[in-house]
């Protein structure tokens, strides 16, 4: 089953659904039912009664039992009056109705196993024949307000999963599983890298000297690959006239998600939801000769946006993110080479994890013009050279149309996790909009002015959600160079307390992260403190390694014994400065 096919199984299983609901809650009123990532769900009004997770397993039963008699589809166009008549009494069909009239477009009653919906079309021609009745299942109940607004009355949401065969709902049930044992929620809290508080406010994490230290590493990394190829940084205010804005087209783009600001003298302001029109100023501040091209200015500054509440998620889904930003300002002529460098240093970056990178390029959606900034040909000509520069770099890539940003397409980097799934990370964006509004130019060597380009190149994008991507993908299980804490040093009882406090002066010394466990748990006790703070190395000194001054360190999964305090200095100094991944 292709991915069309699939999604057209998951939309008519939704239909199932609805035919199952009805079945138990005759007086239950439909709403809208269509196929998501990995499923399906639909949004019911069950009036008094109350569904919850425990009747699950009754609707899928019914819907497995009616599965046989949906043998095929057919579909009809009704006028708008025919359709209210269908379904009169149902205040949320005839609400969809209307807007589908008042829109001039067509009015269409998909039927299938004596079921009748609303519906556009999109699916499986011969249910019965093409879906597994074992490669779905009812998942789970959640709330939610009819159309998305909160002023909306409360729906009841039936998710279901949906898969072309058991194996693979199998397979994702099991991966989701151990999602939930990685979840950066938890993890990150239990080794107190960051936190939330009610009085803050929601999707504003406050972070932990441990979970700044994190942060400062990985900012600290990406710095030194961008300083080694010709980087500046650059620093901004975190508010800005509304009228930067509407000069770069994010305005209208974003107005909805901005944390607005009026002044006392009336003047309209908002928080940053990104740092590049602040960039142009910083360019814009002089006129510049090609002599000076590129300017490249590196930025790693918190970004604000007015996240709806139901949205947010952990370090997911923030409304304060801190972005490693950088743009580079340069002629045409030096857009290959400036990408090249952007993407050694994703390769170098992303290795350090174990990533391994697919690169999609991702272009403008022709059938929607008015979501994109500039002319067809700016747009042909930016493509034609990303898929230049993906050619040369001979690797494998994808298209994803659509998926450009509004002002130029881009090359995303895919990244799979250790549990299957994918994740776009780094991203690099040819705009060739922004200098335009701006009107940002350089001389070039015939004196004139000449219209330049601007690149943008996050490496990790937003901290947050990358951290939530690394702390799931590790299991918390960070590389030795970004663990808060690397070695734990473990005495047995007093005797030893002198020799270890020598060796936790020896590793600060030698710059090791490293911490004492000296008090009065028991020895087992806070062996298992330090492993269930996932540190790295944990030393555990006895009469024995006290006498001989050689060291029995446990790691994850192998014990070392016998190493001399030296060796093992140079052992942890070597991962720190190479960035091992182990």
């Amino acid at each position: 089953m292709n991915t069309q096919s699939l999604e057209h199984a998951r939309h008519t299983l939704a239909h199932l659904l609805a035919q199952a609901i009805l079945q138990h809650y005759p007086n239950a009123k439909l709403t809208l039912g269509p196929a998501v990532d990995n499923g399906f769900y639909y949004d019911v009004d069950f009036g008094s009664e109350k569904v919850n997770e425990e009747n699950l397993s009754t609707l899928e039963k019914t819907m497995k039992k009616l599965l046989p008699s949906w043998t095929e589809f057919s579909h009809k166009v009704v006028t708008k009056e025919e359709a209210e008549a269908v379904f009169v009494g149902n205040e949320y069909k005839l609400e969809l109705i209307s807007e589908i009239a008042e829109r001039g477009e067509t009015i269409t009653l998909y039927s299938c196993g004596g079921f009748t919906d609303l519906c556009r079309g999109g699916h499986s021609e011969h249910p019965a024949q093409e879906i597994a009745s074992d490669s779905f299942v009812l998942d789970r109940v959640a709330g939610a307000y009819w159309r998305g607004d909160e002023k909306n009355k409360m729906l009841t949401r039936i998710y279901g999963l949906a898969f072309t065969t058991k194996a693979e709902l199998d397979a994702y049930i099991e991966q989701r599983e151990e999602a939930k044992k990685r979840d950066h929620k938890k993890i990150g809290v239990e080794l107190d890298l960051f936190t939330f508080s009610e009085l803050v406010g929601p999707g504003l994490p406050l972070w932990t000297p441990r979970g700044t230290l994190v942060r400062n590493l990985l900012d600290a990394y990406v710095w030194e690959l961008r300083s080694a190829r010709g980087y500046e940084k650059v620093e901004i205010p975190h508010i800005t006239k509304k009228n930067l804005y509407e000069t770069s087209g994010h305005w209208d783009k974003y107005k909805d998600d901005l944390f607005r600001i009026t002044t006392r003298e009336g003047h309209e302001f908002a928080m940053k939801p990104m740092n590049c029109p602040h960039h142009t100023q910083i360019y814009a501040r002089k006129p510049w000769s090609y002599r000076e091209l590129p300017q490249r200015y590196a930025n790693t500054t918190t970004c604000y946006r007015d996240e709806q509440s139901g949205e947010l998620s952990g370090l997911s889904r923030v409304r304060a993110f801190a972005q490693d930003d950088a743009h580079v300002f340069c002629r045409m002529s030096d857009v290959k080479s400036e990408f090249l460098k952007v993407w050694d240093i994703v390769t170098e970056f992303y290795g350090s994890f174990g990533f391994n990178l697919r690169v999609r390029v991702s272009k403008h959606d022709p059938a929607n013009p008015e979501k994109y900034l500039g002319d067809k040909e700016r747009w042909a000509v930016a493509e034609s050279m990303l898929e230049e520069i993906a050619k040369e770099k001979n690797v494998e890539t994808f298209e994803g149309i659509g998926e450009a940003a509004f002002y130029g397409p881009k090359l995303d980097f895919m990244a799979n996790d250790a549990i299957g799934r994918q994740w776009q990370v780094a991203t690099i964006q040819l705009d060739m909009n922004m200098p335009e509004r701006f009107d940002l130019t350089c001389t070039n060597e015939k004196g004139e002015r000449e219209r330049i380009v601007m690149i943008h190149a996050a490496i990790m994008g937003s901290i947050e959600r990358f951290l939530s991507i690394v702390i799931e993908h590790t299991a918390g299980n960070f590389p030795v160079w970004l663990s808060p804490s690397q070695v734990s040093i473990v005495p047995v009882n007093e005797n030893q307390a002198e020799f270890a406090g020598e060796v936790l002066n020896t590793l600060k010394n030698a710059g090791v992260r490293a911490t004492l466990e000296d008090g009065k748990d028991s020895l087992g006790k806070r062996i298992r403190a330090a492993k269930t703070m996932k540190v790295p190395y944990v030393i555990v000194i006895g009469d024995k390694e006290k006498d001989s001054g050689m060291l029995t360190v446990e790691t994850r999964g192998e014990k070392i014994e016998g190493i001399s305090v030296s060796d093992f200095v140079a052992k942890v100094t070597k991962e720190n400065t190479e960035r091992t991944l182990n």
